[in-house]
Order: C-alpha cells, then structure tokens, then sequence
C-alpha cells in the first residue's frame, strides 16, 4: 500500500549519521542521496524511507511513529543500540511488548528530530 515515506529533517548529516546506524543494523542502506535528500531502503533507487532537508521541518505529534520490519531480535538489540550511539534517545529498549502479541520483540528510539522510530519481530524464536 504504500511506496516509501518521507520525514522533514532539520540536519540532513546528524539525521543520516542516526539512520544509518539505526536502520543498517536491520539491513537497510542508503540508495540515493542529493544535497537535499537520502533514500534508505534496500535496492538503488527504490527508497522505502527518505529524509528531506527542512530548516522549519517538526515530528508528528503523539500517537505517530513508524515500524520497522527486523530480520531477528539481534537485529532490534543492534538498531537499538547503533540508535543510541548515533544520537537518538531511548523510548523502550528491546525486549517482549506481550500486549502486542507473545511473540513481539521491539525497541523504540526518537531520532534527532523528534520523530519516534521502532524495529519489531514477531515470532515464537525470531
């Protein structure tokens, strides 16, 4: 349903130091970038995320975040923790959301600009 979701940052380059090390820990990469804008997703040219240089740019507000798909929860431990050392702040570290499902394993962290972001697997030993 959708093709790819773009967010408003304030620092293009903090932003990116942030998501490359929170979303390659899932797997995903850069696969275009200008001065105005990088793509993130997993094959050149087909953007899942982009990030848009916006002096003015602000997060949604409560109740807004986005979801990512995690291989295994190694890869939710690692997005957790690159997301950390590249400037975000912990909003939940990893561990089993059992009000979500038994099997939900997730961690959530704000990036520079406020947006919250989530790596999530499911499954009985994922």
């Amino acid at each position: 349903m959708i093709h790819h979701l773009s967010l408003g940052v304030r620092d293009l380059n903090a932003s990116a130091h942030f998501y490359d090390g929170a979303l390659g820990a899932l797997g995903f990469r850069r696969v275009f970038e200008d001065d105005e804008a990088i793509g993130y997703g997993l094959n050149d040219d087909e953007d899942i995320l982009c990030l848009k240089q916006r002096d003015t740019a602000s997060a949604p507000g409560p109740g807004f975040h986005i979801a990512f798909a995690a291989p295994n929860r190694a890869a939710v431990d690692a997005f957790h923790a690159a997301g950390l050392r590249a400037g975000g702040t912990d909003h939940g570290g990893p561990g089993l959301r059992e009000d979500y499902g038994p099997h939900y394993y997730a961690a959530f962290l704000v990036d520079p600009d406020g947006h919250r972001i989530e790596a999530v697997v499911k499954g009985p030993s994922a």
